[in-house]
């Protein structure tokens, strides 16, 4: 008798098993892109709206930290609530997390800090990184799926480090960049100092940008910066320029810090960067 119940266990736990396994939920698909700018894989994961389809055209957003175990499902989760019929906040899109190989060296570029070299051995491979996304990610996206040319970019930490970089050096990459917590401390705050492509007359198209940042003091860094300060200082260098397509929202969350602002800011900045909902 107890031979008979433990097979029918055995078999049960099978079935239920393998219930689970046909029937995993999926948020997305796996890609990947050899890249020559790089000379490695470069994974993607991509969340693609409901409904996707060939007699349609999408918003891409590009996620920096785009692994599973990084911001790629917490932002898509929040990309499909704001494009819920009933909540229609933005225009259904494309999310492209792009997975981390080496972000220390991909979102910084060439400092002279010793200090930085030290705990950034690999560091100052930006430049290559940015190559990658203008040359090969986004020809890419545009060739293998549906895509309308609208284009956004969201960074933190780091990755809101680079997607400063690309907005004063390539700002046409993106027409909506999303920055939080951005590690101006880099290279002792020399980005802040660096003249930008941005000038009064250009660009001459709309460039919506939310920059965030939360109560996260000083910063790792002989002397210590303040990222608050750091953050304010860049929101002041953007509007000082007087650019008129040039479309600033900044956002102080003191009941965030450097570790919690993600989700937050994500979820402002789709309300900053459509107050109404058009494409």
């Amino acid at each position: 008798m107890k031979q008979i119940l433990l097979a029918i266990t055995l078999v049960m736990g099978i079935c239920s098993f393998a219930q689970t396994h046909d029937n995993r939920l999926t948020i997305g698909v796996r890609d990947s892109i050899v890249s020559k700018q790089l000379s490695e894989t470069r994974y993607l994961n991509i969340y693609l709206p409901e409904g996707y389809s060939d007699t349609e055209s999408y918003n891409v957003i590009y996620l920096l930290d785009g692994g599973m175990n990084e911001d790629f499902i917490h932002v898509a989760g929040l990309v499909q609530y704001n494009t819920l019929p009933w909540v229609d906040r933005m225009p259904s899109s494309i999310v492209v997390g792009i997975v981390n190989v080496d972000r220390k060296r991909d979102m910084t570029y060439p400092t002279t800090v010793q200090e930085d070299k030290k705990r950034f051995p690999t560091t100052g491979g930006s430049q290559e990184f940015i190559s990658f996304i203008e040359k090969e990610l986004q020809p890419y996206i545009q060739q293998h799926y549906r895509t309308n040319g609208n284009n956004m970019l969201i960074g933190q930490s780091l990755g809101g480090l680079v997607a400063t970089e690309i907005l004063f050096k390539q700002p046409q990459l993106f027409n909506k960049y999303l920055i939080m917590s951005p590690s101006l401390w880099w290279d002792a705050g020399s980005l802040l100092s660096y003249t930008p492509a941005i000038t009064k007359t250009f660009p001459t198209t709309d460039i919506d940008i939310y920059l965030a940042v939360g109560k996260e003091g000083l910063t790792p860094t002989t002397p210590a910066r303040v990222m608050e300060v750091d953050a304010n200082l860049l929101a002041e260098k953007i509007n000082d320029i007087g650019n008129q397509h040039i479309h600033l929202n900044f956002d102080y969350l003191p009941e965030e810090n450097h570790a919690t602002i993600t989700h937050q800011a994500v979820f402002n900045g789709i309300r900053s960067l459509y107050p109404v909902n058009k494409n």
